[in-house]
């Protein structure tokens, strides 16, 4: 479902400026092809995961310029005439392939290839990238506490520490990470992302007492409600909790504290008082570090918020969009590559696979020059020097997304969260250490790029 919002100013001034310039110079319409890629994994982490490719194809799907926006360009003296002109018929009349959403992605990875022409392309850089590297960096995020949590239930509760937009994306992308629940009620409404929430600590200082508070909660909701039960006194606020709504009492939420004393002392205390099937809840600055160290703890569920819609401590993917082919004189695409001291990039146009050996496990990304027989090149490929194994299978990655300017590629987030789920399986144990380290695999690259 489109969020209603204008997408064409989603982007930087000087996207704009090489539109005006290309127009000027006779190249604005020479085909191109860009690519997006990370050229490393922030924060030492072993693996990325992809998000915000159906939100991307929804912002093409509306990324036109209204007679508004054209005027404020005007005005402001942005771009000339002939380049409002060109803006007001734009229309992306090209194709997109990808990685799907949900999908692991590691260094160098082509993340998402698309074909135009040069003007129709380069001024979708910014609404790309800016869409791709928050969701995919809460999205990597999200798996990380995800694994950390195991078969606990994770609940997004990070709309108050960011904008307000972009809590509706990051309970999205938590969502597709292997959170089960988000308190953001717009994602609800726009992804169908399930919802959940009962009270917080003002609703308990509402009433004269505590006790008035839970009768009032549990009137409401029901026995099956989460009351909170750290405003005053926790023991207390327990057995209150129990003699009120009974054994059938759903859950208590911790939010302050030593989490995992707490958790063990409420847990005896509810067994003592014969709510052994009540279920512990914690929140209060929560990531994917302490959630490890609460494994041990008879804890049933995690709140995160700050951190999660932060990417606890990676906001961004890190992934930039380059050009790397474009059309030459007699209109034959030649790879292109920039050779920036410390920002190279492999010119060419690429496949992408991943290897995954007998036993389920991936061993490798392989990147080769799109093509016919790209399939045939990948399975050649050798990995660390040794033979490749013909028991080996390899995976494409790139799925086409857009064709001829229509979105082709949409599913579901249910789809999106099925494949991070399945993907981070297939990657071997270290994949999922939460110290920082290499790429869980490596990324190889076999083919004539157009940089070293």
């Amino acid at each position: 479902m489109n969020d209603p919002m204008s997408t064409a100013l989603l982007t930087d001034h000087y996207e704009l400026t090489m539109v005006q310039a290309a127009l000027r110079s006779g190249a604005a319409g020479r085909r191109t092809v860009f690519e997006v890629f990370a050229r490393h994994l922030p924060g030492g982490r072993r693996y990325g995961v992809v998000a915000g490719v159906g939100r991307l194809l929804d912002a093409l799907s509306s990324f036109r310029f209204t007679d508004d926006e054209l005027a404020f360009l005007a005005e402001h003296d942005v771009v000339d005439a002939a380049t409002i002109d060109f803006l007001a018929g734009y229309r992306f009349s090209g194709d997109v392939y990808g990685y799907r959403e949900g999908e692991s992605y590691f260094p160098g990875s082509p993340i998402m290839v698309v074909h135009g022409t040069f003007a129709e392309s380069v001024v979708l850089e910014t609404m790309i990238l800016s869409i791709l590297n928050h969701d995919s960096a809460i999205t990597s995020a999200a798996a990380r506490m995800s694994h950390a949590a195991g078969e606990r239930p994770l609940i997004e509760m990070g709309t108050r520490r960011t904008h307000e937009r972009a809590a509706v994306a990051a309970a999205r992308a938590a969502y597709i990470g292997g959170f089960a629940t988000s308190s953001n009620l717009r994602a609800g409404f726009l992804y169908g992302v399930p919802t959940r929430g009962t009270s917080a600590h003002a609703f308990t200082l509402l009433h004269d007492s505590e006790r008035q508070a839970f009768q009032a909660q549990i009137a409401a909701l029901g026995p099956a409600t989460t009351l909170l039960i750290d405003t005053y006194d926790v023991a207390e606020a327990v057995r209150t909790a129990v003699e009120l709504a009974g054994p059938e009492l759903g859950a208590v939420r911790i939010d302050s504290g030593d989490l995992a004393q707490a958790a063990v002392s409420v847990r005896q205390q509810l067994d003592s008082l014969g709510a052994d099937k009540t279920r512990i809840i914690v929140t209060g600055d929560l990531d994917e570090y302490s959630i490890a160290a609460l494994a041990a703890a008879p804890v049933d569920g995690y709140g995160v918020g700050t951190s999660l819609v932060t990417g606890s401590g990676v906001p961004t993917a890190a992934m930039v969009y380059k050009m790397v082919a474009r059309a030459d004189p007699d209109g034959e695409l030649q790879p292109v590559a920039k050779r920036s001291v410390g920002k190279p990039s492999r010119g060419g146009v690429k496949a992408a696979f991943r290897r995954i050996g007998p036993d389920g496990c991936a061993l490798a990304e392989i990147i080769v020059p799109d093509g016919p027989h790209a399939a045939q090149a990948a399975v050649t490929v050798p990995v660390n020097g040794g033979d490749t194994d013909p028991r080996d299978t390899h995976r494409p990655l790139l799925a086409p997304l857009v064709k001829d300017g229509e979105v082709v590629g949409g599913e579901s987030v249910a789809a999106a969260r099925d494949r991070r789920a399945a993907s981070a399986a297939e990657l071997p144990p270290e994949a999922h250490h939460l110290s920082r380290g290499y790429a869980a695999i490596p990324t190889v690259f076999a083919g004539p790029w157009g940089s070293p």
